[in-house]
């Protein structure tokens, strides 16, 4: 099942819609339940009906559908109660941190990262990515991210996957420039990670058979920089961490509650020629190679394309398409 939110003037949780396997067009079922946000804190209750409605949609056996356009589309939760963000491939967390010079401690690898990001707002998948100065050093980075439902706390490994309800693709927008002072506080992120932003639609695990094995979506993430493929690594491949670790460590001593959202992290691959999915970890490959990094952070007017595909090339979460911008002050 394919699941989005439509921008409504009415509600900043969007009108939950019902999208076509191919992306094509869509169906509003506020008859059902009016948001996302709703049908997971009801999910047991609301899954059957709106799946049926996405079988019948598919078949072409509704009428009152309208055209699918992600740019009348909200993040499929345009604001979420928890946002947590992982760093599962730690080959890509160790290249970060090589560029701030700071050392990664050998527990990386064995105990994951996640910090809690801003949910108060979310990005569309064709919202403008707004930033108030360029010298911030402006970077995408491509993610997978899973939305759960009631995660009890203390949950174990093996029972943390079955809380996994809905798959999307993340931009995590950082501002490189700003993080090396505010980790050196030792408090976190907050200014360095404005509002990440996600794609069109949210999938139901088994709309990814065979590439999701219940633990890791075993397909390439696509980033177009300006039109140019920038990377496609394969988000299976390198993820140290799977799904079902990140909720369990998540859960450790919190209950998640339903519309928890949590991030894999940037993808990333060991084998370097697939390219890279954020500006940060290519400048710091150069650097190695060559002294100095010759990539630039993006600039007002880049453009940036997230976007994932199956095996006979169709796109399956919708693309990410941001603009870069300044903040307009007037």
């Amino acid at each position: 099942m394919k699941l989005a939110s439509l921008k409504v003037l009415h509600s900043r949780d969007g009108e939950l819609c019902v999208v076509s396997k191919d992306l094509t067009i869509a169906i509003r079922v506020n008859h059902i339940v009016p948001t996302l946000q709703l049908a997971l804190e009801n999910w047991e209750k609301y899954e059957p009906e709106l799946n049926q409605i996405y079988q019948q949609l598919n078949l072409n056996k509704l009428s009152n559908f309208f055209e699918f356009d992600p740019k009348l589309m909200a993040a499929p939760l345009p604001r979420a109660y928890q946002w947590a963000d992982g760093s599962s491939y730690v080959n890509h967390v160790e290249l970060v941190r090589k560029a701030r010079g700071a050392l990664m401690p050998e527990n990386f690898w064995t105990n994951p990262l996640i910090y809690q990001g801003g949910s108060d707002y979310f990005l569309g998948p064709r919202d403008q990515i707004i930033v108030n100065d360029e010298n911030y050093g402006i970077d995408f980075e491509a993610e997978i991210a899973i939305i759960t439902d009631d995660v009890p706390m203390a949950v174990d490994v093996k029972n943390a996957g079955k809380h996994i309800k809905l798959l999307m693709l993340v931009n995590d927008v950082s501002l490189r420039n700003l993080i090396p002072d505010e980790l050196a506080k030792g408090f976190g992120f907050f200014q360095s990670k404005p509002a990440s932003s996600f794609s069109p639609v949210a999938l139901t695990p088994d709309e990814l058979s065979p590439h999701w094995d219940g633990e890791r979506l075993n397909l390439p993430l696509y980033s177009y920089l300006n039109g140019e493929l920038f990377g496609q690594p394969n988000a299976g491949v390198d993820m140290t961490f799977s799904f079902p670790e990140l909720i369990a460590h998540a859960a450790k001593t919190r209950i998640l509650t339903a519309g928890t959202i949590i991030g894999s992290g940037t993808v990333s691959n060991i084998d370097r020629s697939n390219g890279s999915s954020c500006i940060v970890e290519k400048r710091m490959l150069e650097t190695i190679a060559d002294g100095k990094p010759k990539t630039p952070f993006m600039k007002y007017g880049d453009k940036i394309r997230i976007e994932m595909k199956n095996t006979e090339g169709m796109s399956l979460f919708g693309a990410i398409e941001q603009e870069v911008m300044p903040l307009n002050k007037v």
